[in-house]
């Protein structure tokens, strides 16, 4: 009986972290309420720099926005559609990415700037190239980014792994060793 109640009460604690919400602080919530006030379904997150992070939605449209401690907005993002960037900026990515493909675009505002962020990737050979990338209204490029080829991190990691298993091969192979020297001490 004393187990059962004890792994109600463990599980019970665990539900409560588990569905407990990161919750801004009043003064993030505040600012957001007042530069966003039609933002629907706000889920917030505080980022490794101490930020926080609202995604939610406005007009139908998936957004997010960035806030550091004391509410003051730092940027926000807005997913759109590739068919609906500007031709200059199409064409700007064209020249400077010949042969690449945008595969996701958002608009992006800061206090000192508004422009776009976009993944775009080509086929080269066997092997699939991706850039991370934005550009400003302007069409100028701001910075590119090369992202890693996520079946490439999983075969580092699965290497690891291997890497790992041998090394336990290994030591399980010194300790038959010394199970073998300390016979042979005992004869």
């Amino acid at each position: 009986m004393k187990n059962l109640l004890s792994i109600a009460v463990v599980l019970i604690a665990f539900s409560f972290v588990a569905c407990s919400q990161v919750e801004a602080p009043k003064d993030v919530v505040s600012a957001f309420n007042k530069k966003f006030p039609k933002a629907e379904k706000v889920d917030w997150d505080q980022e490794k720099d101490k930020t926080w992070e609202a995604d939610f939605k406005m007009d139908g449209t998936e957004m997010c926005a960035s806030f550091d401690a004391s509410g003051k907005w730092l940027e926000t993002e807005k997913e759109i559609n590739k068919k609906d960037l500007p031709e200059a900026i199409i064409k700007a990515v064209s020249l400077e990415f010949e042969g690449f493909e945008i595969e996701e675009v958002e608009m992006i505002e800061t206090a000192e700037y508004s422009g776009y962020e976009m993944e775009i990737e080509k086929e080269d050979g066997d092997e699939e190239v991706e850039y991370e990338i934005v550009v400003s209204k302007e069409g100028k490029i701001l910075k590119k980014e090369l992202l890693e080829d996520e079946d490439e991190d999983e075969d580092e990691d699965e290497d690891e792994d291997e890497d790992v298993d041998d090394d336990e091969d290994d030591d399980e192979d010194d300790d038959e060793d010394d199970d073998e020297d300390d016979d042979e001490e005992k004869d």
